[in-house]
């Protein structure tokens, strides 16, 4: 191998030196040196490294660990370093120093350790070796409350060391390791720039040309708090090389001393160079300065500290490493501190003493130490005049002896980090050196061979033996175990001992004799020979001189010692006792005053749901009025017209009770009305002749007051505005009721007291209604409700009262116009007085309650026997039937009821009478004596509920019999509630009992009964049913969800065990595992919940394999899942970073920078940033409370509630997900702790989303014409359009459709009612909400004939469940409401199907239309008649359920009932609809329904169960499946959809 040759490795620095350092940059190309690097770099060029910027400490003996590797050493294996520092160093101040070493040569050795080394900065991750504090310490505990502790974080380290017991810990030194003037320069070419102005070589100054500029960005300076006065910021802090530089006045003089120095020399360089530029003559006056400076340190300061005079320079030695040692920082640091005094002079060039202003103007002889650290704006060093006296005063005060004793300024009263103000120096030396792994002090004299002492008393004679005693103790008297540190200090008197001056002067030799660019190297180009012996001659007296401008007569010749007969000697030995005192510890509260504003932030981000919620509920609102503006239009006419003959007046109802506003119209027939403000009737009353009534007026409190008595009614309580209002009144009712009008007088209370209020006639009513029941049913009269004994004159009362017809149609439930009512009431009303006693009432009970089939047809015959001859006339028969109608509000016309009416008389033989016996009467309905007989009243009030409640179990389905019994399937069976049981004879007795034709043996054959399982079995068998309904939403949720909980553990774990060391963890343990386990789930979350969104992706997939194991369908439902599961975990995560704010707001800037290297940079100022900053000031913060308030808008306007007030809020906040999304990235890109990660989700389903968009997009802009357009009953709209060129659909399809007529593009989803065979496509719309109340206005008929409807924008069309109906066997079909639109679509294509003789998995359909009335939805009922008509292998059995009629053997709905039965035996239609199909009165009950579907289909195992409509009746479907699953029979499939 080759080996270099000097002169090529010369040249290779020089090149390197050359490119690489922007010092060398083109202006050094002139120069006729190599220029030295900044951060120290290449100036050994074997080692490149070595004495670099950030280069590790080289230890002179092995490192002593506790694990070998890193672990420092403590307690209880050794002592308390708090307990040492006072054992060891404490003692009395003011002794001077042995070898009289002045001031100026203690800070002048602390500003060549910061050029040298610097180990101060904290190591990231954050590690602490806190110093406890021991309980009642006089300045740190003094309250003795045990639980001090002082911060003490360890030193930043080589990231490469600390692996194993061979490659142990090793500290970085974050300046260059030469002496070099890096704490003049500072130790980076930018640094540099930094502190140059560029201009005649300068460094650059302030205002002041004698002082620098402030310490500013980009200068990375070190600006602690005054632990003084807690004064922070860079403000009065100057910009030196040396980041500490700023630490005390004292060090502040000496960088003062070198910048004014350096211009100096630029300036002398300038008048001699006047052809140089800044480049040149900067680096020519650096190169002189360094090299004076290096003259200064070796063989002027260092002999003067060591009493040593360093060997001769002989070379530049390549081979020698120059490397810091921890050792040499240890031992010249804690040798500088026993030096240090409590107070520091100030004198002027003739000797004068200078007095100092100490805090609070208090005059002082000299500046005190502890009181001056990190001191903004010091008022005694405001000029450069008094920075001169400041190191006049240095250079003749005495320092203090060099022994073991440290001042209470730096031992008591040091600059603290973190809470605290003031820290112990000594013990944080100690600690120090416990961090860097320093050896004892035994091994220490070992490794560099010196003589180790054999006990404690052979450490230093001078030292009183009390102190070795403690120091022995705290050793447990182990003299191995005595640390260097404090070995090296005790062994010290006068001068430093053996051990500390052997390492300070090894060190120092290395610097010299390995620095490539020493003064004395000739061999570097700098200097010549005589510019050397120049140097030479160069003492810090002269530098002083040349920058001050004294007199060299006033300082001595070697400025760091003062002998006797030296100028201007100090007044005294400075002592504690001549200062002021130091100023105690201060310890901080970082969230002081941050509680309450913390607090309100947190209630307002949880408020902002509640703000959402607000102002959901106003949109609602102001919706809601629009919607009901149009109906007020409608009431208008209708209150003008009543309010036209009203009197306004407010009712009094009785007492504890609030009046209301009336209006009473008085009508021709006299009677007399109650409105109410809307002009609804509140009451009628009959005002009869011969009727006394009476009328009682008040006569005091502003006689307005008026009481109407009338038989048998309770009293009408009425209130003017004035007396004047209600003889107007009175004038009126005169003219009425002449001379039936009886007028009296009493004050207002006695009126009030007397008059007979709605409440007590309805406790009057109670009691007969609970007696009229108890002798009808024989039930004791407790049980019927009668008073206590001392009420029998109560209950008399109540039994002689008489029932007003009012009263009697209120307790049927009915209008006191309705025809039946008059009919019944004429008919009870014996006596004809128009009320009805006990005895009348309770006659006519009797009939419906006990009475035969005979009697009740009988009852009903003499009803409505208007003329009273004994014969029904047909027009009798008539008004019988449209007294019926009435109570279905009028569901039948007049032609279909004469209709009706003619087909029964022909029925029952009797079309050539024109009246009817009650025998004929009664003949005609000789097949309905079960109805009759099960014929009640309905009686409202006195507790009859309680008393008799109807039997709801009568109200079944009946199932249309099997293809072939078409016309027998009409007829009626039973009711259930006679069928014991649904299998066997329950169903013989249901399909065969009035049968024309035997049943199938399909139907007849008896079923095996099985015997019942335990519970344990019963639930065994619901879970597996369950499982098997839901398995493939059970596997996607639980896949998901996996997912989602696998991606937070992940980052948990990293968090916590796995990440890259910052100490964040450890910082927040709880606070950032939540944060980041939970922002992962969210981001995965988030982004995949796009693709339930994808409609065309979904519309497509489902058609594939994919359906079987996806459910595709419930894509909605999963989307609402993942955004609910989202919000909580959104919750978590923001508890999280409440967690983190919190912590971060009282962790120390030390701590916050390893956290955030990114973000903070630690300058020592400590302080945190507020919790607002968090919030409010970062992007995370700021987008992550603007997340919380888009979330906080898109789910208050998504819920159900809301979102049928309002679609369009719904649909525009709902858009909001693209600002979500965009707030997402940006929250995520600039995360504080991780990298972006969001897109590692986001990014596939934004790409299928975005193609998904794209396909809507392409069909959304095409104009749709609308061919059709008609205006149905029921606000139903239906718009026939254009089918586009290649819209291909299944029926039960749904598409999106929005109309720009609206003035909106907002889409709306509706199901097409046209089938896939059709040409066009159809849709009904019910008119809803505005929108849909709007598009119905558009869609009007036009007048002119040259209109044309409004075009739509069309996209879809979209699957769902109800497409799935031709994969079942049997299907069931329930609608509701609108919600039968997809069925219309699917009946149609069914049946097209069929007559093409397509091959069908689907055998069967039942089609149940819940419909409140059949005029409700006319409109299907026409394709309801066209699949009759066109059903020929009988596939669909439609049954239509009308809920507004009572329940069906109510006596109000049996001849409803008997009617429907009789006109669909007879033409084979519904009397109602006109169909074929079976209507039935009430609500369905669903369980009886599908129980008797496996009795019918019991060969097939599952069947599909396709519902739509009205929540309610989807969750009565959803249960009804969900109980008949419990079952060992079919399996019920259920797919819904709610509108």
């Amino acid at each position: 191998m080759l080996r270099a040759r000097p002169e090529a490795l010369v040249l290779l620095g020089a090149l390197l030196t050359g490119f690489l350092d922007p010092a060398g940059g083109q202006d050094a190309l002139s120069l006729p040196w190599e220029v030295q690097r900044y951060d120290g770099w290449f100036n050994n060029l074997r080692h490149h490294e070595r004495g670099s910027a950030g280069y590790r400490l080289q230890r002179l003996v092995p490192a002593n660990y506790a694990d070998g590797v890193y672990q420092a050493l403590g307690e209880p294996l050794l002592p308390n370093p708090r307990k040492l520092s006072d054992a060891a160093t404490r003692g009395r101040s003011g002794m001077a120093s042995h070898r009289n070493r002045t001031v100026l040569g203690v800070f002048f050795g602390y500003h060549v350790l910061s050029d040298l080394v610097s180990v101060e900065r904290p190591g990231c991750p954050a590690e602490f070796l806190n110093i406890r504090i021991p309980p009642g310490d006089p300045v740190f505990d003094p309250h003795r409350r045990g639980d001090v502790v002082l911060p003490f974080q360890r030193s930043r380290w080589d990231p490469k060391t600390g692996q194993s017991p061979s490659n142990p810990r090793d500290l970085t030194n974050e300046v260059t390791g030469w002496l070099d003037g890096s704490a003049i320069y500072g130790s980076s070419h930018s640094w540099s720039d930094a502190l140059r102005s560029f201009s005649g070589g300068e460094l650059a100054s302030g205002s002041d040309p004698a002082f620098p500029r402030d310490a500013q960005s980009p200068l990375l300076m070190w600006t602690p708090p005054d632990p003084a006065t807690g004064q922070g910021g860079p403000r009065g802090l100057y910009a030196f090389g040396a980041e500490r530089g700023n630490r005390d006045p004292f060090l502040q003089a000496l960088g003062l001393l070198w910048f004014r120095y350096h211009n100096l020399c630029a300036r002398r360089l300038a008048r001699e160079h006047p052809r140089w530029g800044d480049e040149e003559l900067f680096q020519h006056a650096r190169k002189r300065v360094i090299a004076t400076y290096q003259n200064i340190v070796l063989y002027e300061w260092l002999p003067s500290f060591l009493q040593k005079t360093p060997p001769e320079y002989t070379g530049y030695r390549p081979f020698l490493d120059p490397s810091i040692s921890p050792e040499f920082l240890a031992a010249s640091e804690q040798f500088f501190s026993t030096m240090v005094p409590p107070g520091v002079y100030m004198r002027n060039a003739s000797c004068h003493f200078q007095k100092t202003m100490d805090r609070g103007f208090v005059s002082s002889p000299a500046l005190r130490v502890c009181n001056s650290y990190w001191i903004r704006e010091n008022p005694n060093l405001d000029s450069a005049q008094e920075v001169n006296q400041l190191l006049l005063g240095m250079a003749s005060q005495i320092s203090e002896l060099e022994d073991r004793i440290v001042v209470e300024d730096l031992r008591d009263y040091w600059p603290g980090s973190g809470k605290f103000s003031r820290t112990d120096y000594v013990a944080s030396s100690i600690q120090r050196g416990r961090d860097m792994g320093l050896p004892s002090y035994s091994q220490a004299l070992l490794a560099l061979g010196l003589e180790t002492p054999k006990n404690w008393s052979n450490l230093n004679h001078n030292v009183d033996p009390q102190v070795l005693e403690a120091t022995a103790a705290l050793y447990n008297q182990d003299l191995s175990l005595l640390e260097m540190l404090p070995g090296g200090l005790l062994e010290s008197h006068g001068d430093p001992g053996p051990l500390f001056s052997a390492i300070v002067l090894d060190q120092f030799v290395r610097l010299r004799d390995s620095d490539r660019y020493w003064f004395e190297n000739t061999g570097n180009g700098l200097f010549s020979r005589e510019e050397i012996a120049e140097i030479r001659n160069i003492t810090l007296r002269d530098v002083l001189v040349a920058v001050t401008n004294v007199d060299p007569s006033a300082l001595q010749p070697n400025v760091f010692i003062w002998h006797e007969g030296a100028p201007c000697p100090q007044p005294r030995q400075l002592t504690t006792d001549d200062l002021p005192p130091c100023v105690s510890m201060t310890v901080f509260d970082y969230f002081k005053g941050s509680g309450p504003g913390f607090g309100i932030t947190i209630v307002a981000l949880c408020c902002l749901p509640l703000v959402s919620l607000l102002i959901s509920g106003v949109v609602a609102y102001f919706r809601s009025r629009e919607r009901k503006k149009l109906q007020k239009k409608v009431k208008e006419s209708v209150k003008k017209e009543a309010a036209k003959d009203g009197v306004p007046a407010m009712e009094w109802p009785g007492p504890r009770e609030k009046s209301y506003p009336i209006t009473i119209q008085l009508l021709p027939d006299r009677c007399l009305q109650v409105l109410d403000r809307r002009f609804s009737v509140l009451r009628t009353i009959q005002l009869r002749p011969l009727h006394q009534v009476n009328l009682i007026l008040s006569n005091n409190r502003g006689r307005h007051t008026l009481m109407l008595k009338i038989p048998k009614e309770y009293d009408l309580v009425l209130l003017f505005n004035s007396e004047e209002e209600r003889g107007t009144f009175v004038q009126h009712l005169q003219g009425f009721c002449t001379p039936d009008l009886s007028v009296t007088e009493m004050s207002e209370n006695e009126l009030f007291r007397k008059a007979v209020t709605k409440q007590q006639r309805g406790r009057i009513l109670e009691v007969f209604f609970r007696h009229l029941f108890a002798q009808v049913l024989d039930i004791d009269q407790a049980d019927a409700g009668a008073l206590p004994l001392d009420s029998s004159q109560k209950v008399r009362e109540a039994l002689m009262c008489e029932l007003s017809r009012a009263e009697f149609a209120e307790s049927l439930g009915l209008k006191p116009q309705d025809m039946f009512v008059e009919s019944m009431f004429s008919l009870a009303d014996k006596d004809g007085n128009g009320y009805l006693s006990f005895r009348e009432f309770l006659d006519i009970l009797v009939v419906f309650m006990k009475g035969s089939p005979e009697d009740k047809s009988r009852l009903m015959f003499t009803m409505y026997d208007l003329d009273g001859n004994g014969f029904l006339s047909k027009e009798e028969f008539f008004t019988m039937m449209r007294s019926f109608i009435e109570i279905s509000n009028n569901c039948l016309s007049k032609a279909q009821l004469a209709e009706v009416v003619e087909s029964m008389f022909r029925e029952s033989g009797f079309q050539d009478k024109e009246e009817l016996t009650w025998e004929d009467f009664h003949f005609m309905l000789r097949d309905h004596d079960s109805e009759l007989r099960r014929t009640q009243l309905c009686i409202r009030g006195g507790g009859a509920g309680d008393v008799f409640k109807p039997n709801i179990s009568y109200r079944v389905s009946f199932i249309t019999r099997t293809p072939g019994e078409r016309s027998s399937s009409q007829k009626v069976g039973l009711p259930a509630s006679e069928a014991p049981e649904l299998g066997g004879s329950g169903l013989k007795k249901r399909f065969g009992k009035k049968a024309a034709v035997t049943p199938p043996r399909l139907y007849t054959e008896a079923l095996q009964e099985k015997m019942q399982r335990g519970l344990l079995a019963q639930k065994l068998q619901q879970y597996n049913r369950f499982v098997e309904n839901y398995r493939r939403h059970i596997v996607c949720i639980a896949v998901f969800s996996a997912i989602c909980a696998g991606l937070f553990a992940e980052r948990a774990y990293y968090y916590a065990f796995a990440s890259p060391p910052s100490g964040i963890a450890e910082t927040t343990y709880v606070g950032i595992i939540l944060s980041r386990g939970t922002a992962a789930s969210i981001s995965f979350m988030f982004s995949y919940i796009l693709l339930t969104m994808c409609r065309n992706l979904i519309t497509f997939l489902r058609e594939t394999f994919l359906n079987r194991y996806v459910p595709f369908d419930a894509a909605v439902d999963f989307h609402r899942w993942i955004a609910m599961a989202a919000v909580v975990l959104a919750i978590l995560h923001s508890a999280g970073h409440v967690v983190n704010v919190y912590i971060f707001s009282v962790s120390p800037l030390s701590l916050l920078a390893c956290v955030f290297p990114n973000v903070f940079v630690n300058d020592g100022s400590q302080f945190p940033q507020k919790f607002y900053w968090w919030f409010f000031q970062t992007v995370p913060g700021m987008t992550g409370v603007l997340l919380l308030l888009v979330l906080a808008i898109m789910y208050v306007f998504a819920s159900h509630h809301f979102r049928r007030r309002s679609f369009r809020g719904f649909w525009l906040t709902h858009h909001l997900y693209i600002l979500l999304y965009v707030l997402i990235i940006i929250h995520g890109s600039f995360g504080l702790v991780q990298l972006p990660r969001f897109h590692i989700y986001f990014l596939v389903p934004a790409l299928i989303y975005g193609g998904d968009k794209l396909v809507s997009l392409s069909r959304k802009k095409v104009e749709i014409s609308v061919v059709k357009a008609e205006l149905l009953p029921s606000g139903v709209t239906h718009l026939q359009f254009q089918r586009p060129q290649g819209f291909e659909y299944k029926s039960g399809q749904w598409v999106r459709i929005a109309c720009l007529a609206l003035g909106t593009t907002e889409y709306h989803p509706f199901t097409l009612t046209s089938a896939p065979h059709e040409d066009t496509l159809s849709l009904h719309i019910r008119a809803a909400g505005p929108w849909t109340t709007r598009l119905r206005e558009i869609y009007s008929p036009p007048t002119d004939d040259c209109a044309r409807y409004p075009k739509l924008y069309l996209d879809g069309p979209f699957g769902e469940g109800h497409q799935e109906w031709h994969k079942f066997e049997v299907s069931v079909l329930v609608g509701g409401g609108i919600g039968v639109t997809p069925f219309a679509s699917i009946l149609k294509d069914l049946v097209f199907k069929s007559s093409l003789g397509s091959q069908m998995l689907c055998k069967k359909i039942y089609f149940i239309w819940v419909t409140r009335t059949q005029r409700q939805f006319e409109w299907l009922a026409d394709i309801i008649r066209e699949v009759e008509e066109n059903d020929r292998q009988d596939l669909v059995s439609v049954h239509i359920y009308i809920t507004q009629l009572a329940e069906k053997f109510d006596l109000r709905t049996t001849m409803l009932y008997i009617c429907e039965r009789h006109f669909q035996k007879v033409l084979n239609r519904s009397l109602f609809t006109g169909l074929r199909s079976i209507t039935h009165f009430g609500r369905p009950p669903f369980e009886l329904f599908f129980s008797s579907l496996y009795e019918v289909h019991p060969k097939v195992r599952k069947i599909g169960v396709f519902s739509c409509g009205p929540p309610g009746m989807t969750k009565n479907v959803e249960k009804a499946c969900q109980l008949i699953n419990r079952q060992d029979q079919a399996h019920f499939v259920h797919h819904y959809e709610n509108f």
